[in-house]
């Protein structure tokens, strides 16, 4: 069996199956971390502690299968741990949770460098050390004292990990940083500042005496922070692929406890290079035969094989072209539809039923194509338990996190530009906004801090909300930042002008600069990135009471439902989510504001008129026309009426880009190709409510 399963592997390119593993090892890690994060530690349920075990064992059998060793050798002491815990030998602590979740978030980084081959080698030894201890049985010490619980048998070199463990009791690790090549070295040297300025970050010393060698810096760092943390800092200066970490003492290998006795092999082909080498090392305590069965039985019955049943893997590329082809197809059908009006409904009755069930297919058709791409909220919000969790520890403050509208869709392309602006909202609101529990007592508040996450459809937009209850905003702290920067900020500004101050660039309300936040670097990203989706940022604040901050944005969908009206000669689509109304004038209707404003009465309500004629310089011959229709459309809180010759119908159309097309042309969103072959503008309406405005 061994010879055959080596000569599979031999002659077998695995190669073509790493995307595959790649991403179900990330929906595994998802899945755990999920799991970890919602664990009841007082009173474990078997089935969730058995889903946990499941994900571990999953990605060792891959890793294993694909020669990955470093990421087999992590699950399966994760798996260990995990064994012991279903099969309560153990008992489930907060710091078991912790080693868990920061194992997984070193398994994402190893799957990282080997799908990218990029990136350096994670160092596991002190996870390694600690999971080793807490199967024992044992609270994880420092590594420093690891000597009684890495060499429980006598095994060859027993006492390497100890003169190598990169930790000091204290919980500090010497790094040796390399930075370079640079163009100018002198650049590393803010590396240095940033250690004065940031105490809890640790010391900084050079190797090379302040002497570049072909552009490279060698420093020796001392800290108790994560290589990830401090490369997210030194990004500031420096880019990733010029910073490597390696610890200070020669790396040796770590002996690891061997699999159950039942367990011989770690994944599909027995003498894959990912099995640990240790594996026929040191025998440890059998496990007991009965679990193993069980544990198959419920991989057979549990979510992943449903998911695997139940899904299928599609490059977006294939859906957008898809999409594509629908939207042609949506065009051909209104250009049949348009052309088979003059026909005898009596001569060609059946070719006329047959055209009203294409419309009808094409519509179910288009609907069908477009909710593949569509993505539900809580794939965003499921990414913040754990951020918070980890940032709330690191401040030293409790929050709980609320979700509301996680089925709420939105399309692929959106959800994937939105992520990272949030993220940042919900670091400033735990950084900025909640204040420490006792800060919180004292002002009647509850320890608790609560962060709400919304999402929700609005008219045509899609809206979402982060709320939370912490101290808000102090408008006399940002009028005296405002100034201390230079910015032109009177004491006459709105309450609203003064909150979207702080979306000046380089603009940052924190007293000192930490890791989190504090180096104005930020929210003027936020709104430019919003800004770049035609989104739009709203702030709103009560001082000691909280702040929201909503972020409207477009549905960027390819197909849209629309109201076409006609101009003169030429045709508008309106957005069928944004009209509300239409009507006739009647003489006496509209009035004039000042000089030039004009508005109409709508039951008692005043809106402004804007002639379309003149917004786009529709060019007309009939000198005598008066447009008599109007068009009530709403967007972005506000109403306006908008003038035109006729309304054309209703219709599906599809919508393309102007921008990359063309150009960007005020007031309008994207155009559509219609029926008979003409180009008609797809209006931007939340534009000309603004325009209404100023």
């Amino acid at each position: 069996m061994t010879s055959e399963g080596s000569q599979l592997s031999a002659g077998f390119d695995l190669s073509q199956f790493y995307q595959v593993f790649f991403e179900e090892a990330g929906e595994n890690l998802d899945r755990m971390e999920q799991l970890l994060l919602e664990l009841d530690i007082e009173a474990a349920d078997d089935e969730e502690l058995n889903a946990i075990f499941r994900c571990a064992h999953s990605i060792k059998g891959g890793a294993a299968t694909f020669g990955f060793a470093d990421v087999a050798e992590l699950t399966h002491q994760m798996e260990t741990l995990l064994d012991k815990l279903r099969r309560h030998e153990l008992q489930p602590t907060p710091s078991m949770v912790d080693v868990l979740l920061a194992s997984g978030d070193a398994l994402k980084a190893q799957l990282s460098r080997h799908q990218t081959g990029a990136g350096s080698e994670v160092d596991t030894t002190e996870l390694l050390f600690n999971i080793r201890a807490m199967v024992a049985g044992e609270a994880p010490p420092a590594p420093v004292a690891a000597a009684p619980v890495v060499t429980p048998a006598p095994t060859p070199a027993p006492a390497e990990p100890v003169a190598t463990a990169p930790m000091a009791a204290n919980g500090e690790r010497c790094l040796e940083l390399t930075v370079g090549p640079l163009p100018d070295p002198s650049v590393a040297d803010n590396l240095v500042d940033l250690f004065k300025e940031i105490v809890d970050l640790g010391k900084i010393e050079a190797l090379d005496g302040g002497r570049a060698e072909g552009g490279v810096r060698r420093f020796k760092v001392t800290t108790r922070s994560s290589e990830s943390e401090l490369l997210d800092l030194f990004t500031f200066h420096v880019s990733k692929e010029h910073v490597s970490f390696k610890p200070m003492q020669a790396e040796t290998a770590v002996v690891a406890p061997p699999p159950a006795a039942e367990d011989p092999g770690y994944g599909f082909f027995e003498n894959s290079p990912g099995a640990p080498s240790t594996q026929a090392a040191t025998p440890a305590p059998a496990k007991p035969a009965a679990p193993k069965p069980a544990s198959r039985a419920e991989a057979r019955t549990g979510g992943g094989a449903a998911l695997d049943a139940a899904t299928i893997r599609v490059a977006v590329e294939k859906v957008d072209q898809l999409i594509n082809l629908v939207g042609e197809l949506v065009i051909t059908q209104a250009m049949l539809a348009q052309n088979s009006r003059g026909l005898d409904p009596v001569v060609h009755q059946q070719m006329l039923a047959g055209l009203t069930d294409l419309d009808r297919n094409t519509r179910d058709l288009q609907e069908a194509v477009m909710s593949i791409r569509m993505i539900p909220m809580s794939t965003v919000f499921s990414r913040f338990p754990r951020m918070l969790r980890d940032l709330a520890g690191k401040l030293g403050k409790k929050v709980e996190l609320v979700t509301h509208g996680e089925a709420t869709e939105l399309d692929k392309g959106l959800v994937e530009k939105i992520t990272d602006p949030l993220t940042h909202l919900v670091r400033n609101s735990c950084d900025h906004g909640i204040e420490l529990p006792a800060d919180r007592l004292a002002a009647g508040k509850p320890e608790t801090g609560t962060i709400t996450l919304s999402a929700s459809h609005q008219g045509g937009s899609i809206v979402i909300e982060v709320r939370d209850d912490g101290r808000g905003l102090n408008r006399e702290k940002l009028l005296k930042k405002a100034r201390e920067r230079g910015i032109h900020a009177p004491d006459t500004l709105t309450d609203a002008e003064v909150w979207n101050l702080i979306f000046e660039p380089g603009f940052s309300t924190a007293d000192e600069v930490t890791d989190v936040s504090g180096r104005g670097v930020g929210m003027d990203v936020v709104k430019k990135n919003i800004a770049s989706l035609n989104g739009t940022v709203e702030i709103d604040s009560a001082e000691g009471y909280g702040m929201r901050v909503s972020v409207r944005l477009p549905l960027t969908l390819a197909i849209m439902d629309g109201m076409s009206v006609g101009v003169g000669e030429e045709c508008y689509i309106l957005p069928l989510s944004s009209v509300v109304e239409s009507f006739q004038v009647q003489p006496g209707m509209i009035k004039t504001v000042g000089t030039s404003g004009r508005v109409v009465e709508v039951r008692s309500e005043y809106m402004p008129v804007i002639e379309l004629e003149q917004v786009f310089h529709v060019p007309r011959f009939d000198f005598e026309h008066v447009s008599s229709i109007m068009v009530v459309v709403e967007a972005e809180g506000g109403r306006v009426a908008l003038m035109v010759d006729e309304l054309l119908g209703q219709q599906q159309v599809v919508v393309k880009n102007l921008e990359a097309n063309y150009r960007k042309v005020p007031d309008v969103s994207g155009a559509t190709i219609m029926g008979d072959g003409r180009v008609a503008l797809i209006l931007d309406v939340g534009s000309l409510v603004r325009r209404s405005r100023h």
